[in-house]
């Protein structure tokens, strides 16, 4: 259980810190909570201890037998964050003041820090403000990027709170030792749509969650993540470049385009085999008791990219199988000179589309390895991991 020290500060904002802590406590964190004499005009520290059981902490002279509680405090967390951070609060930690509570900690605290700012649009372009930032940024201390929303001054800008996704991002990141720094992971996510007319296509069920769980994990580790989504209902994910394609014709391009430049490419998308022949112009009209549809098919990127493989890249590819999984996953490793697939078959429970969990097998060319089931989230970390393996024997 990892030990997270929040201190909140006097903004507005303060209030969604309530709901902030609500869902950190759901998924297990172990919180302690600082509060400003600010903070606690708008949100009461009863609220908060109602929530994590604890005493929550206001005055820096507030301290129990035998405790110095700003240095006892953080000594042993594994996450000091300010949510939200007000100019004020930028402005005294970036400068070393610690006359409260919350500065003094946030001084005295050794292990990672994050910042999430949040206030009026001029006072956080301001130029005193970002000059603070940045010299935070130059110590090391970590900044989840405020959102553009309409703020309580009733201004529309940049200055919002960013939300509970982001924050969350920013937190593995902070606490991650960051394996893949300097290097860069190209992904692909969700289905290709193939046009028959201006109406129909031609689709599959994926739902992109394998990819996004990947470069989200990417991105955690340390890497430059650039992803290639097709569509699904998913939402761009913080701190990663995008770009969207639909066809198998679209997204070649992208990776042709873009696959000379990173480390690691992984094609977790689910690309169609083939698209129409010709596309009709008009609506195909309803005629007869059959339809006849001549289709191409599609170009095979995965061996396009094994065939122009440089050597200091890692290709992962992904195959969904209804029978056959191993052997046809072997195959395709071996065909499309790829360095890793990774198998699952639709037909197993808790496996394949749409679902938040997969069963997968890793398949390289020295061996098979099995993996139980697991969260999509849980599996991008195991498959980046072992990209990384794989590129330390191979490359």
């Amino acid at each position: 259980m990892k030990k997270i020290v929040i201190g909140i500060s006097g903004s507005i904002a303060a209030f969604k810190s309530v709901q902030f802590i609500s869902d950190l406590l759901k998924e297990g964190f172990d919180l302690e909570v600082i509060l400003t004499e600010a903070a606690a005009k708008f949100v009461s520290p009863v609220t908060i201890q109602a929530l994590t059981k604890k005493k929550v902490y206001v005055d820096v002279f507030d301290d129990e037998p035998g405790m110095i509680t700003h240095i006892d405090l953080v000594k042993d967390a594994d996450l000091f964050m300010i949510v939200p951070a007000s100019a004020n609060t930028i402005a005294k930690v970036a400068n070393g003041i610690a006359d409260n509570m919350l500065t003094a900690s946030f001084l005295a605290a050794t292990c990672p820090k994050l910042i999430a700012p949040a206030m009026n649009t001029h006072m956080l372009e301001n130029k005193a403000t970002q000059r603070n930032i940045q010299t935070l940024k130059e110590d090391g201390v970590y900044f989840a990027q405020s959102d553009v929303g309409l703020l309580a001054c009733g201004v529309v800008g940049k200055g919002k709170l960013t939300d509970y996704t982001s924050l969350r991002l920013m937190m593995d990141y902070a606490m991650s030792d960051h394996p893949l720094a300097g290097k860069s992971v190209l992904v692909t996510a969700g289905p290709t749509q193939e046009a028959m007319d201006p109406v129909r296509f031609i689709s599959n069920h994926s739902s992109g969650k394998m990819g996004y769980a990947i470069a989200r994990a990417a991105f955690v580790l340390g890497a430059k993540v650039h992803l290639l989504s097709g569509p699904v209902a998913l939402a761009q994910p913080p701190y990663v470049s995008f770009e969207s394609f639909t066809s198998a014709l679209e997204l070649e391009k992208l990776m042709l385009k873009e696959a000379p430049f990173f480390d690691y490419i992984i094609m977790a998308a689910a690309v169609g085999d083939y698209r129409a022949a010709s596309i009709a112009t008009e609506k195909i009209k309803k005629q007869g008791d059959t339809l006849t549809i001549t289709f191409q098919k599609n170009p095979d990127i995965l061996a396009e990219l094994g065939k122009n493989k440089q050597p200091h890249q890692v290709i992962c590819g992904f195959a969904m199988e209804t029978e056959n999984l191993l052997e046809n996953a072997k195959e395709k490793l071996l065909k499309k000179n790829a360095d890793m697939i990774i198998a699952n078959s639709l037909k197993t429970a808790g496996a394949g589309f749409q679902g938040d969990t997969n069963i997968i097998t890793m398949i390289t060319k020295e061996a098979i390895e099995p993996i139980e089931k697991k969260s999509k989230e849980e599996l991008g970390y195991l498959i980046l991991r072992k990209c990384m393996k794989l590129e330390e024997h191979t490359c």
